[in-house]
């Protein structure tokens, strides 16, 4: 089947194509060029290549492997029962197995991740595992100490470079595409969302369906619409609060809450900055293990609300 979707279609298969900086990158070169991998931990924001490079990594080297999102799948039933299953089977292709446990700091750390420990240990002869996750301090001690840590937020000085690289594979994206942009924009583009690739490419695609790519792709929807929420939030609109949650339904909690925290000066008395900064930390945290995250959302709006003063 045709790939639709850029970030797929266009995802490195080898670790070569990836870009990251040097040290890291030769790092897993080595993997591929040994043939052995350890189990490992990335962690770094949205849209850096964690997850590229896992898969990557298998396909170089033949293995076998297992994706689970954590963030649809965090209870312990799929450790037991999915995960269980699929690393003490052996390999059909001879070598070991991998589980890529993505966004892994959304496992339960009071019953998943504690167990995940054990598995580690129970199958490694058969079996590697690979955590991506956008915030480390999410995943308990023991599994820190059981997996080698790879962090994939650059240094500023990288950056730059790592933008250039960005720049090039882009512009091959967008005329393999047949469509016509700017360069001056695609560099506006980049320096707005960077290091977040994925985020670039997924603007650059819903932006270009005419054939070319608009000035329109540099407004943000999500700076829009956080902007409408503290518009409601001040208002005391509590029904269109809701609709908004009910609305927005698909968009990474984390992101709201940063959206608020950047936003909350130009709404919100300073008195009352540090009792917002206070709520919106205590539901973050809560979002990682939280049953339903849509109400856990709007039990923070509605928090803001109430307790905080508006200007």
């Amino acid at each position: 089947m045709k790939e639709f979707l850029w970030v797929e279609k266009y995802r490195p298969q080898i670790i070569e194509d990836i870009i990251l900086p040097a040290d890291i990158l030769n790092t897993f070169k080595g993997f591929v060029s040994s043939g052995e991998l350890p189990n490992m931990l990335f962690s770094g924001t949205a849209g850096l290549g964690k997850t590229t490079v896992a898969k990557a990594l298998c396909n170089e080297l033949n293995l076998d492997y297992l994706l689970v999102n954590c963030s649809e799948e965090s209870g312990i039933d799929t450790l037991r029962n999915k995960i269980k299953s699929f690393a003490s089977s052996m390999s059909l292709s001879g070598g070991y197995r991998v589980v890529i446990l993505d966004e892994a700091d959304y496992l339960n750390a009071n019953s998943t991740q504690p167990a995940l420990r054990a598995f580690i240990e129970e199958f490694s002869a058969n079996c590697r595992f690979i955590l991506t996750c956008n915030f480390k301090n999410r995943i308990i001690e023991p599994l820190h100490s059981r997996c080698s840590g790879f962090n994939f937020n650059f240094k500023k000085s990288e950056l730059q470079k790592l933008c250039a690289a960005f720049m090039h594979r882009l512009e091959d994206i967008l005329k393999n595409e047949g469509v016509k942009y700017n360069t001056k924009l695609l560099v506006e583009l980049i320096m707005k969302h960077a290091p977040d690739w994925r985020r670039v490419l997924n603007e650059c695609q819903r932006h270009s369906t005419s054939g070319e790519l608009t000035s329109d792709v540099l407004l943000s929807v999500s700076d829009e619409s956080i902007q409408k929420i503290m518009s409601m939030l001040r208002d005391k609109d509590f029904g269109g609060a809701r609709k908004w949650v009910a609305s927005n339904s698909d968009l990474d909690g984390t992101v709201t809450f940063r959206g608020i925290y950047d936003t909350m000066y130009e709404y919100m008395t300073p008195t009352s900055i540090p009792e917002a900064v206070l709520i919106l930390a205590k539901y973050g945290y809560q979002s990682a293990f939280v049953a339903d995250k849509e109400i856990n959302l709007m039990a923070c709006l509605t928090e803001l609300m109430t307790k905080v003063k508006w200007k």
